[in-house]
């Protein structure tokens, strides 16, 4: 069995993994990192948003070959000990959430987003396609935009 070394959220591992293997169920299964969620495995829903060497990628359709020497970053791996990333606070402050399932994911593509572009216009924030079944749309607007004033 090929093995694999990569970083998650800092910390050095090494799994035992098919190279074709979804970098989602190496982060689950094997590693029990549960932010990332399984929603629909094809690169559509985008609960399982995670960065990959600091870009917002799906590791539902992620070979786990791909993460290896890289950095990945999960919900888990935000906060910066007991700080939240501005995202999370704006997220709270904003009260986004319903069910949540899907928040982690909405989360780590906003992060993505702010890195890219510091002050996103709404068609900006609309690009982000991740599904949210609950519609919390605009709360998810609003929270990216102050987050991004709070980041300025």
């Amino acid at each position: 069995m090929p093995t694999h070394t990569f970083s998650v959220n800092g910390k050095s591992v090494t799994v035992d993994a098919l190279d074709d293997m979804p970098l989602l169920w190496v982060l689950r299964d094997m590693l029990g990192v549960r932010g990332p969620k399984y929603g629909c495995g094809i690169d559509v829903c985008k609960a399982c948003t995670s960065h990959l060497d600091g870009r917002a990628v799906n590791p539902c359709v992620v070979p786990v070959s791909e993460a290896d020497g890289g950095d990945v970053t999960t919900i888990e791996g935000l906060a910066d000990g007991d700080t939240l990333h501005p995202v999370q606070e704006a997220w709270l402050e904003e009260d986004v959430a319903q069910c949540g399932y899907c928040q982690p994911g909405q989360i780590m593509a906003a992060v993505a987003l702010l890195r890219e572009t510091k002050n996103p216009s709404d068609e900006d924030i609309d690009a982000i396609a991740n599904v949210c079944r609950c519609g919390t749309y605009f709360r998810i607007r609003e929270a990216i935009k102050k987050a991004a004033s709070m980041m300025g």
